[in-house]
């Protein structure tokens, strides 16, 4: 019986996917727990692994690399070794006979003499077989059919396709023009000299993608380059994060607060730990690492803004779940730390780093990606200073962290002492629907006292 492979469902929320590629080939034999296609879901790229063993087959309208799919859609077939697919026995179907005028006559007059009666010929070649041959150029004409009364099928025209490609491939005399017949049909449609491109190839057979690809450079020569605007389709990703931003805006009540805060010592900090592991394997923390381990210690002491909002209720979190946003080049992506306020700096640090790796890598798991009860936002690196971040529902509140720089400010007012400091600036975004605006000052005053003094949190 053959097995069906489709479009899994990699999330609670998710319709429809990207089919990536495949990693297996047609004809190929499958065990039970190989990879056999990537696919990408909302926010990152799946391998779904096969559950039979089998030969896979992949039927000619099988979703193309890049293509939008959905949930449930069929992408292939797992098969016993010998068994046909559904696909291969459709082909083989022979069409319903018609019955010629000459055969109604017969028995409309009964007494007339008995004439030989000629039916229609069956069609030589199926439909699937025909559209396979016209896209791959092979005239059918003279292949032998293998199916049904020797009916010309799908395999038949690639078993062709390939017979041409070898003797394609063959060494020919010189000045013989290599053309595949898909690729000539082509060049006359687009007023291609094949025998010029010919002399470019030095013999490498011509494909249609070298006409195609001749074709522009003609049009680029003939014409100047005239601006284009730029149309893509709208990825999973981009699609997930402006439903959710867009819900974020619509329904919270946002209120953002900055301020400056003293990061010397919060430097100095870095600083010594990185040069504490430098030669070893243990990794030096990033000041998102910091940050996550301060705020998990400053969110169990304001417990108002460790609270996300369930219909009627506001829910406070007894633990802390930070997510940390990534920006990759897919969009936007939020991995979550899981038990922040139990973790060690060093067990945050390496844990955050596996959650970026697989972000970047585009297979992080979307269990990784839920249950955050807090968010940090760092553009930083990017020299933005302060910023009025979105939260990420269904959380109370996020941080957005700003860029450290070297400042001359008043460290003593009664004497007017100034010196160069390392000053960096922070963001608090909250939703005054759960939390007012005095709780969440006083939130993020413990977060500025935290990063200004760094015993405070570094050994809970």
């Amino acid at each position: 019986m053959a097995y069906e492979i489709v479009m899994p469902r990699l999330g609670w929320t998710m319709e429809e996917g990207i089919f990536v590629e495949w990693l297996k080939r047609d004809g190929d034999l499958i065990k039970s727990g190989d990879l056999l296609c990537a696919v990408e879901g909302d926010k990152a790229i799946n391998e779904i692994e096969s559950f039979e063993s089998g030969i896979l087959r992949i039927p000619p309208d099988a979703p193309p690399p890049g293509a939008k799919v959905k949930v449930g859609a069929l992408l292939g077939y797992i098969v016993a070794p010998g068994e046909s697919t559904p696909f291969e026995k459709n082909e083989g179907v022979a069409a319903t006979l018609v019955q010629s005028p000459a055969a109604a006559d017969a028995h409309s007059a009964p007494f007339q003499a008995a004439e030989s009666v000629i039916q229609p010929d069956l069609p030589t070649i199926s439909p699937r077989a025909r559209r396979v041959a016209s896209e791959l150029g092979i005239d059918w004409d003279g292949i032998q059919g293998s199916g049904r009364t020797g009916r010309i099928v799908e395999r038949d025209i690639r078993s062709a396709a390939s017979a041409a490609t070898r003797i394609s491939e063959a060494p020919t005399a010189v000045g013989e023009l290599r053309i595949s017949p898909l690729a000539r049909r082509r060049a006359t449609e687009l007023g291609v000299d094949v025998q010029a491109l010919a002399a470019a190839q030095s013999g490498r057979r011509i494909e249609i993608a070298d006409v195609e690809a001749a074709a522009r450079r003609e049009h680029v020569q003939a014409a100047p380059p005239a601006p284009e605007t730029a149309v893509a389709p709208i990825s999973p990703i981009r699609r997930l994060i402006a439903e959710r931003l867009s819900a974020s805006a619509h329904t919270t009540a946002a209120v953002t607060l900055t301020t400056e805060v003293d990061a010397t010592q919060l430097v100095h900090l870095r600083k010594a730990i990185a040069a504490d592991v430098q030669g070893t394997t243990v990794p030096a923390p990033s000041y998102n690492d910091l940050l996550t381990k301060l705020l998990a210690v400053a969110l169990l002491e304001h417990p108002g803004l460790n609270a996300s909002l369930d219909g009627e209720h506001i829910v406070q979190h007894p633990f802390v779940h930070v997510g940390i946003a990534v920006d990759t080049e897919r969009g936007l992506v939020v991995p979550v730390v899981r038990d922040a306020q139990s973790k060690s700096v060093q067990m945050i640090t390496a844990e955050s780093a596996r959650l970026i790796e697989q972000v970047r890598a585009g297979k992080i798991s979307p269990d990784d990606l839920r249950g955050g009860t807090f968010t940090i936002t760092n553009l930083g690196m990017y020299e933005i200073d302060a910023f009025t971040p979105i939260i990420n529902l269904p959380e109370c509140a996020i941080l957005g962290v700003g860029r450290i720089v070297a400042k001359q400010v008043v460290v003593d007012e009664e004497s007017e002492t100034t010196a160069v400091r390392k000053m960096m600036a922070l963001s608090l975004t909250f939703d005054h629907r759960l939390v007012d605006g005095g709780p969440a000052a006083r939130f993020l005053q413990r977060v500025k006292q935290m990063v200004e003094h760094p015993y405070l949190w570094l050994t809970r």
